[in-house]
C-alpha cells in the first residue's frame, strides 16, 4: 500500500469512527490524517429549511467529532476532531486538500448517480493538483459486480441474488477495519479550522420534532438500538408486519447515514442464522435485500430515471388535475381507508413508516389511485427520514410491478384486508386518527360500511370527521388490470 505524509477522510455516509473502511485506509497509509464533513449545498440548498434527516446528520456530526478527539487524545493527539463545512463540496474538497498540502483524499463509495458525478468531478480537480483520491466498499457487504450469476451478469431477481450471497459470504467480509491501533495518525486541525459543530442555524435550517421522536442520534444512538433488537430478534418474524407492535429493528436511517456498521449488524444476525434462528434468518434476508437494491442501482442506472423493466414505461397513469387531486388526498391521508390514511399521518408527523404500511399505501397509489410510482417515490423521498434512493426506488418499483422480482401486475393489495389482517385490533389506526378511536375493531377498518348507529355513537360522522373512500377498490382493481394489460405475457393464472 502506498505511503503519504499527510491525508484528509472525507465523511459522507458513514458517520462512525469505527469499523469505517475509508478512515482505516486513510489512518493506515498516511503519516496524518485529517477527517472532514461537507454539508453539500448541492444538496441541502433544495431542501425545505426544516428537515429532520438534516437534523439527524448534524446530531450525529457532533458525536462523531467528539470520537474523533477521544481517539485522538488516548494517542496524545490533542485537538484531533471534524472539520464541517457548509460548502459545494465539488469545490470544498479540492480547495481543502490544497490548503492542508495533502497527497490523498479518502473516502467511502456512494453509487448514487448525483454522488457518482460529484465525486468524478472531485477525483477530475484532485488529479490536477496531483492528489490521489481512494474510495472503498463501506455501506454494503457486497456491492456493486462482487455478486455475479453463472453467466456473468448482475442479479434481477432477488432469492438466487440472495443465494449466491451467502454462498460467497466469509468471515472475511464480516470483519471490522480497525481504527484504534492506527489512530496516532489523527492529526490536530489547524487553528483556524477548528470549531464546534456548524449548528443547524449556521447552516439556514430551522430544528424539527425529532427531539421528541425516538429516533437516537449517532453510533452511540445506533448500537441501543441494536442491543434494544438483539433482545427480541428472535420474535422479528412474526412481529415485523404489524405496525403497532415493536417489531422492527429501527436501524434503517443508522444504515442509511452510516452511523451503523452494515459488517456488524450481518455478523450478528448470520451468527443467529447459523443457529437457526428464524427472526434472524428473516431479518438477514432484509439486509441482503439491502444490498440488492443497491446492486441493482448500480448496475441498471436507469432505474433512477425510468422502470427496470422498459415494457412498463408504456402503462398510461392517471393525469391531469384530478389525479393531482387524487395525490392530494393520499399525500395528506384523506383516503377514506384509515390504514393507508394513518400511515400517511406517521410518516407526515414522524418522518418513518412502517414497512408492511410502506408497501400498502404505495400499492393503494399505484393501483387502487392509478397514479405514477414516480409520485409516490418523490413523496417519500422528501418525507423519509430514513430515505435511500436504492433502497425507496426498490420499493415502489416492487408495488408498482415495474421493478426487478416485483409483485405480478395483476396482485393487488386490498387496504381493507391489509388493515384487518395486520392491525386487527385497529391499535395502529386509532394511535394516527384518534376521530374514529371510538369505532368498535371491526368497523374501524371500513367505516363506510358501519351501521348508523355504531358511527354516532362514536361520534364520527362521515365527510365531517372523516372523508369516505375516494375510490372504490373493486373497480379500481379492474382498472388497474386493464391499465397493465399493456405489458401482459400471458394470462395469470
Amino acid at each position: 500500500m502506498s505511503h503519504f505524509d499527510n491525508g484528509l477522510m472525507w465523511f459522507r455516509r458513514d458517520l462512525r469512527a469505527s469499523d469505517n473502511a475509508a478512515l482505516h485506509h486513510a489512518l493506515r497509509s498516511c503519516r496524518k490524517v485529517w477527517c472532514v464533513f461537507v454539508f453539500d449545498r448541492d444538496i441541502l440548498d433544495a431542501l425545505p429549511r426544516a428537515d429532520r434527516r438534516v437534523e439527524f446528520i448534524r446530531e450525529s456530526l457532533v458525536e462523531l467529532d467528539s470520537a474523533l478527539r477521544e481517539l485522538g487524545a488516548r494517542h496524545g493527539q490533542v485537538g484531533t476532531g471534524l472539520i464541517v463545512l457548509h460548502d459545494h463540496a465539488r469545490h470544498a474538497i479540492p480547495a481543502l486538500a490544497a490548503r492542508l498540502g495533502v497527497q490523498a483524499v479518502f473516502t467511502n463509495h456512494d453509487d448514487e448517480p448525483d454522488a457518482l458525478a460529484r465525486d468524478a468531478r472531485v477525483f477530475g480537480d484532485l488529479a490536477h493538483q496531483g492528489v490521489l483520491m481512494r474510495s472503498f466498499k463501506d455501506h454494503v457487504v457486497f456491492e456493486r459486480r462482487e455478486v455475479l450469476t453463472q453467466a456473468g451478469h448482475a442479479f434481477g431477481v432477488f432469492t438466487p441474488y440472495k443465494n449466491a450471497w451467502l454462498k460467497a459470504l466469509t468471515p472475511y467480509h464480516l470483519k471490522a477495519y480497525p481504527i484504534e491501533h492506527h489512530a496516532g495518525a489523527l492529526a490536530p486541525v489547524p487553528a483556524e479550522l477548528d470549531r464546534p459543530v456548524l449548528t443547524l442555524a449556521d447552516i439556514g435550517f430551522v430544528p424539527t420534532n425529532l427531539a421528541s421522536l425516538p429516533v437516537p442520534t449517532g453510533a452511540s444512538g445506533a448500537h441501543r438500538l441494536f442491543d434494544d433488537f438483539l433482545q427480541r430478534i428472535d420474535r422479528y418474524q412474526e412481529a415485523r408486519d404489524f405496525p403497532a407492535v415493536k417489531g422492527p429493528s429501527y436501524l434503517s436511517v443508522h444504515l442509511r447515514f452510516g452511523t451503523v456498521s452494515i459488517r456488524a449488524l450481518a455478523s450478528a444476525a448470520h451468527s443467529l442464522h447459523l443457529q437457526g434462528n428464524a427472526g434472524a434468518s428473516t431479518w438477514l434476508s432484509e439486509l441482503i435485500w439491502r444490498d440488492f437494491y443497491h446492486q441493482i442501482l448500480a448496475n441498471f442506472p436507469h432505474v433512477a430515471q425510468r422502470s427496470f423493466k422498459p415494457e412498463y414505461d408504456a402503462i398510461r397513469f392517471e393525469h391531469g388535475k384530478h389525479a393531482q387531486t387524487q395525490f392530494q388526498a393520499w399525500c395528506e391521508g384523506r383516503t377514506g381507508y384509515p390504514l393507508v390514511d394513518a400511515a400517511m399521518a406517521q410518516i407526515n408527523q414522524s418522518g418513518y413508516m412502517h414497512n408492511r404500511l410502506r408497501m400498502v399505501v404505495a400499492s393503494f397509489l399505484v393501483k387502487d389511485l392509478g397514479i405514477h410510482w414516480q409520485w409516490g417515490e418523490r413523496y417519500f423521498a422528501e418525507h423519509l427520514i430514513d430515505f435511500d434512493l436504492a433502497a425507496n426506488n426498490g420499493g415502489w418499483q416492487w408495488a408498482s410491478s415495474s421493478g426487478c422480482d416485483a409483485q405480478p401486475y395483476f396482485r393487488i393489495f386490498n387496504p381493507v384486508s391489509q388493515s384487518q389482517k395486520f392491525d386487527p385490533q385497529g391499535r395502529f389506526i386509532r394511535r394516527y386518527l384518534p376521530q374514529l378511536a371510538g369505532l368498535p375493531d371491526a368497523a374501524l377498518h371500513a367505516p363506510w360500511l358501519a351501521p348508523a348507529v355504531e358511527l354516532a355513537a362514536a361520534g364520527v360522522e362521515l365527510d365531517r370527521d372523516y372523508a369516505r373512500p375516494i375510490v372504490d377498490h373493486a373497480v379500481a382493481r379492474e382498472k388497474t388490470l386493464q391499465r397493465y394489460a399493456v405489458v401482459k405475457k400471458q394470462s395469470p393464472a
